[in-house]
């Protein structure tokens, strides 16, 4: 298997490989995965470390935090592919695949296969999956999908069948049970192409 961090940046998005025993994150450019772009990011703010099948992360003191999924990280933590990182006012996520499938649009799942496309979805699913990613078009640095509340809202629904829904969306993008579910479904339905950021913009349009 093989990893790599998503990480974008005011230039675009950038893939970088991960190889070695560790990965330092930080504004030095002496840094395997320099972010001299952001001025809140630490000079070491973070590391990566290899344990064959896994890679955690963990935080080097640095004066704004590192989070996962949202959730700001204390000690070291295993990552997930699809994991969120946010380094001071960077975001990068975190992508395991097989060797045999480098496509960019693989993922490898916890269940060691590998989704290579978009499952198939109905089309209430495919509604709910698009009210969950349509923060990510927003201006918003730090996009967080969409509550089980706002989407209930938005499709008229209770908030027991979205909470249906989007469980028969992890089962069917292998999302496991572990973090914050909804910030990896949406990073995979986005980086698989289930739904494009030019779909959820124009839905948003329509809306107004």
């Amino acid at each position: 298997m093989s990893s790599h961090l998503e990480v974008w940046k005011p230039s675009g998005r950038e893939l970088i490989a991960l190889s070695g025993e560790r990965v330092t994150l930080g504004k030095a450019s002496t840094n395997a995965v320099s972010l001299e772009h952001d001025t809140t990011v630490s000079r070491v703010h973070a590391v990566l470390e290899n344990f064959g099948q896994a890679w955690s992360v963990r935080d080097l003191g640095s004066r704004n935090g590192t989070y996962v999924n949202g959730e700001k990280i204390a000690a070291e933590r295993i990552l997930r592919s699809g994991d969120e990182l946010r380094l001071g006012g960077s975001r990068l996520v975190f992508w395991m695949t097989r060797e045999a499938d480098e496509a960019p649009g693989d993922q490898e799942t916890e269940t060691g296969k590998s989704i290579l496309r978009p499952p198939r979805m109905t089309p209430r699913e495919f509604e709910v999956l698009k009210v969950l990613c349509r923060p990510f078009v927003s201006d918003d640095p730090f996009p967080e999908p969409a509550s089980v509340r706002r989407m209930a809202q938005e499709l008229f629904v209770t908030e027991a069948a979205v909470k249906q829904h989007l469980q028969h969306l992890y089962d069917k993008f292998g999302i496991t049970t572990e973090g914050d579910r909804r910030v990896r479904l949406a990073n995979a339905a986005i980086r698989l192409g289930a739904v494009n950021r030019s779909m959820l913009r124009d839905r948003g349009r329509q809306q107004k």
